[in-house]
């Protein structure tokens, strides 16, 4: 109880205040325009994935369907930081609320832990396309699909409730200034005044189920894939088969290399403009970049772009 009363008095009130990039007070309105254009970029690369493996009937095959929730996955997960992030540059004014700072914890680690999962389910995919060709349309029918999914979301909810109640129930009694662009569980810890090992054992069991278990995976998916690749006689052959998994491997290289740097590196005060652009990749340019390396190394979807009616 007393805890509780901590925490009623020194953060629901006040909240916290996002310090971002808020050095060099001169270059806001620069940044604004560069963040409000990558924001854009997201949004419409972004949509047009989405739109034409909606449309176009040769895109509805696993690998789209899921492609298709990774771009709406991703439109999520940008607009949980990115309209903050450009109110807080306009507005040279970085405080959050209590809620919001919940919130936008929740979503992103709700979010996060879900695209995981799913670039997992489409390493699986990948990996039966290319292991088991004959039987690929019988082991990956539209109904395992929607449950791999469904289930992701499932599994992910509950947990992410757990620990985004378990971080703000702690008391946030000393300085509320967030060394960051967005409410994240490392940080947050940093401002708690109680013990929080049982919050630390939390996260690091959430990245071990959600992340690296994942991650695992798709690294066992891609060995076999690369088995199977190398039986193939032809160069030819080698390289078309290749291709059809080049730009997964590329977005979870994006996403993975920069955020298990983040989270399992060790955190100082040295390193904390290192976490901010770390953070920026996983949560900012992986989104971005996702539609321009499928439109890019994806031939079916350059195809599909140029079918749309106010492309001809």
């Amino acid at each position: 109880m007393p805890q509780r009363k901590g925490l009623e008095n020194c953060t629901v009130g006040s909240g916290f205040i996002l310090l971002g990039f808020s050095d060099h007070s001169s270059l806001q309105g620069l940044r604004f325009t560069v963040f409000l254009l990558i924001y854009l970029l997201v949004l419409t690369g972004n949509s047009l994935i989405a739109l034409i493996t909606v449309l176009d009937s040769s895109l509805h095959s696993p690998m789209y369907f899921f492609l298709r929730n990774l771009s709406i996955l991703e439109i999520c997960y940008t607009s949980v930081t990115l309209p903050k992030m450009l109110v807080g540059f306009l507005t040279e004014d970085g405080r959050i609320s209590f809620l919001g700072c919940a919130a936008q914890l929740y979503f992103l680690v709700l979010l996060g832990s879900i695209e995981c999962l799913l670039l997992a389910a489409m390493a699986y995919d990948r990996c039966i396309a290319i292991c088991d060709p004959l039987h690929y349309t019988l082991i990956m029918s539209r109904g395992l699909c929607i449950r791999l999914v469904v289930g992701s979301w499932v599994a992910v909810v509950p947990v992410q409730v757990g620990q985004t109640y378990q971080v703000f129930t702690l008391p946030f009694c000393a300085s509320h200034d967030l060394q960051h662009f967005f409410c994240d569980v490392p940080p947050l810890l940093e401002l708690a005044c109680a013990d929080t090992f049982l919050n630390q054992v939390m996260l690091y069991t959430i990245i071990l189920v959600f992340a690296i278990l994942p991650f695992s995976l798709i690294v066992i998916s891609y060995i076999k894939i690369i088995r199977e690749i190398l039986k193939i006689p032809s160069i030819l052959g080698r390289d078309k088969a290749f291709s059809t998994c080049s730009s997964h491997l590329g977005v979870v290289t994006l996403f993975y290399g920069s955020a298990t740097v983040a989270y399992l590196k060790r955190r100082s005060r040295e390193s904390v403009d290192t976490d901010k652009y770390l953070a920026l990749f996983y949560t900012v340019v992986t989104p971005m970049f996702n539609p321009v390396i499928y439109s890019l190394r994806n031939k079916e979807v350059r195809i599909a772009l140029k079918r749309l009616p106010w492309t001809k």
